[in-house]
């Protein structure tokens, strides 16, 4: 029964078509806003996948760079041994190939750390070694680098392995000092 209408009167056509109308334009509005709502869903869906595909070509292009840096510092340390007094071509070749390897991976995007003279810092560099206490150095400066360090968007791949210096020991009581102050 109609609201407002006394007992047992029956709805007229028109209120009830009012009342079907009105229906529908309540369930047209409900099935807009879920349409609506469906349709954010999907576009936030397609970011979120476009986010995870891009982090995962990320993380497999970091894992192959990881890889290829041992190699780079082999040929390296096979190019610092190399004779340079005279133009041998196998020597050129390798100088050669050096620079295409670090032309590959500027254009990738990945930098190289050089830490030498710099203060440690324990995001980028790896300590190997610690050299003792030498005046005018202080302490936790890089005066030695193993290894490059490489970055990669501005995130540490590989931290540059290197040697610091160590603090210079400080003044304090001896054994002897100890000795003195317990028999008093």
């Amino acid at each position: 029964m109609a609201a407002g209408l006394p007992p047992g009167a029956e709805p007229s056509a028109e209120e009830r078509l009012s009342a079907e109308a009105q229906e529908a334009r309540r369930e047209r509005d409900q099935f807009r806003n879920m349409a609506m709502r469906a349709q954010a869903d999907l576009a936030n869906y397609r970011k979120r996948v476009d986010e995870d595909r891009e982090q995962l070509v990320r993380a497999a292009s970091a894992q192959v760079l990881l890889k290829l840096f041992p190699i780079l510092d082999d040929l390296d340390r096979a190019l610092a041994q190399a004779p340079q007094a005279q133009n041998l071509p196998w020597v050129e070749g390798m100088q050669f190939i050096g620079k295409k390897f670090r032309a590959f991976l500027d254009d990738a995007g990945v930098q190289r750390t050089d830490p030498l003279g710099k203060p440690l810092d324990p995001w980028e560099h790896e300590v190997v070694a610690y050299l003792e206490p030498a005046p005018g150095l202080p302490e936790g400066q890089v005066v030695g680098v193993v290894a490059v360090g490489y970055k990669l968007n501005s995130r540490v791949l590989r931290p540059a392995q290197v040697v610091v210096t160590k603090a210079a020991a400080q003044p304090g009581p001896t054994v002897e000092d100890n000795a003195k102050t317990s028999e008093a």
